[in-house]
């Protein structure tokens, strides 16, 4: 199979996006001289720096049509090859069980998620202490595939990446989305897919927290003023040892940061920028 001669970071992204916003066009109209299908990819303008980036990494099959905003392939024998593994036999989209084994690299979760993925936030303000706490909430938006197809998608994802999504129920398309329903989840994931999203920074909307955060505080400085910003943590209201509140005041005297300090004392990082603006509000610190 030609899909063996790229490389592994290649097939994961080749998969990843035939799964995701990409497609296998098969040719059928008539008098066609075409043996081969092809590749096309459609894209809005905001993405068009995440698309040059996807191309820059498959140049020897893939070009972008810039009028068109389309990434595009000649008619090749690789993609007649892998459409059956893509399509039923009614030209419905399905998960490519038998190619699975090679999507162990992270391009393959992460072009994936820049694909067809959502960093959601939702807000919660307490007027009284004047805190707006940000929640992240990361989505894959493949409702396009049925329910057992997302499991089997979310079991490799389980198996080889340690990352376990839930199935959420939607009222689009087949009905069902995979997401995560914690923070925790969430960060760890931004973070696990780091080492290919921070090479594509047009991305950072949907894959860099601290990038988005400052964003979405800027706009809630200026429509509250006088309220402070923080992003949501599941062990924010965890309470913090006379041990650890001495450790965590001894380090930041000593200018140890804010991300050094929640490893040290295995906190997560907004849990520990919470509480040192609590021991601030407090005169501790």
């Amino acid at each position: 199979m030609e899909l063996f001669q790229l490389t592994p970071i290649q097939q994961n992204l080749l998969i990843a996006s035939v799964i995701g916003d990409g497609e296998i066009t098969k040719i059928t109209y008539k008098n066609c001289r075409r043996k081969n299908n092809s590749y096309r990819e459609h894209y809005g303008v905001a993405q068009q720096a995440y698309r040059e980036w996807k191309v820059s990494l498959m140049p020897e099959l893939w070009y972008l049509r810039p009028n068109s905003q389309s990434i595009c392939s000649r008619s090749l024998p690789i993609f007649t090859e892998m459409y059956s593994h893509f399509y039923d036999v009614n030209g419905a989209k399905k998960v490519p069980e038998r190619l699975l084994f090679l999507c162990t690299q992270l391009h393959f979760l992460a072009v994936l998620y820049m694909d067809d993925g959502s960093l959601s936030i939702t807000r919660s303000i307490n007027h009284r202490k004047k805190l707006i706490f940000l929640t992240p909430h990361i989505f894959l938006y493949l409702q396009n595939y049925p329910r057992d197809q997302l499991v089997l998608l979310n079991n490799h994802f389980k198996e080889t990446m340690n990352t376990d999504f839930s199935i959420n129920k939607r009222p689009d398309g087949y009905g069902y989305i995979l997401r995560f329903t914690s923070t925790d989840k969430t960060y760890k994931f931004l973070k696990l897919i780091e080492p290919v999203t921070k090479l594509c920074p047009h991305m950072n909307y949907k894959t860099n927290w601290e990038y988005r955060f400052e964003f979405e505080k800027s706009k809630y400085e200026e429509e509250y003023p006088g309220y402070q910003t923080l992003a949501s943590s599941s062990d924010r209201h965890k309470n913090y040892s006379f041990e650890e509140i001495n450790t965590l005041i001894t380090l930041k005297n000593e200018g140890i940061t804010d991300k050094k300090i929640a490893e040290i004392l295995g906190r997560t990082y907004w849990s520990v920028v919470y509480k040192l603006s609590d021991l601030r509000k407090n005169g501790l610190l």
